[in-house]
């Protein structure tokens, strides 16, 4: 069954790597065949990863979109999520389902799953007073 994806002007996505960006009012775009596809929301620049939970998440990220470079991404991904479950135990049933999800080779899910290690990253954060401003 194809995915019909509505997008607005100035919207991006990623699509196997690609970069689109809707230059028109509205488009609708169709896709027929399986791809990686990210939405404008779920992108994250490699500027942006500036804390461990999003560094977790841009290596997923990568794994995801760029199958070719996936085992160097999943290495950064290990490292990232050993060191972030390290210092935040409280993490723990977080890190054990994407672990379990990338495992399965459901990295687009995983990278789903990080976006709530994200929140709860602000969380711990926020909780001892500490702002990423």
């Amino acid at each position: 069954m194809p995915l019909t994806i509505d997008l607005k002007h100035g919207d991006r996505m990623i699509i196997n790597g690609a970069v689109i960006e809707m230059a028109s009012p509205n488009s609708k775009i169709i896709i027929h065949n399986e791809a990686a596809i990210l939405r404008g929301k779920e992108i994250m620049q490699q500027a942006d990863a500036k804390t461990p939970a999003k560094r977790v998440y841009f290596s997923l990220q990568g794994a995801y979109i760029f199958k070719e470079k996936e085992g160097e991404f999943l290495h950064a991904f290990d490292k990232y999520l050993a060191d972030f479950l390290q210092a935040t135990p409280s993490s723990l049933e977080i890190v054990q389902k994407i672990k379990e999800l990338v495992e399965g080779d459901q990295i687009y899910k995983a990278l789903k799953e990080a976006a709530h290690l994200i929140e709860h990253e602000e969380k711990v954060l926020k909780s001892a007073g500490i702002s990423l401003g």
